[in-house]
């Protein structure tokens, strides 16, 4: 089945906020999702295993970094391009 899920990450107590984003989003795609990023969020798009896979693994290591907050909203109704 293919999702979209709308991720939102946070930095907490980091200098730099974009280091962690970053890696996020090159782990999506790393597991070939579709990721569209935005100002707040990002969406991002493909099979649902790898969409979990890849959002343990961003978790995991954008955490091991330091304090995150993840926000994560899922759907298989989202229209994809």
């Amino acid at each position: 089945m293919f999702l979209t899920a709308q991720v939102s990450l946070y930095p907490l107590r980091q200098t730099e906020l974009s280091p962690a984003i970053g890696k996020a989003l090159d782990i999506f795609r790393e597991h070939g999702l579709e990721v569209t990023p935005g100002n707040m969020s990002s969406l991002v798009t493909g099979p649902d295993e790898a969409l979990f896979s890849a959002v343990k693994e961003a978790f995991q290591k954008t955490a091991s970094q330091g304090d995150i907050v993840m926000t994560l909203t899922l759907s298989n109704a989202c229209p994809v391009s």
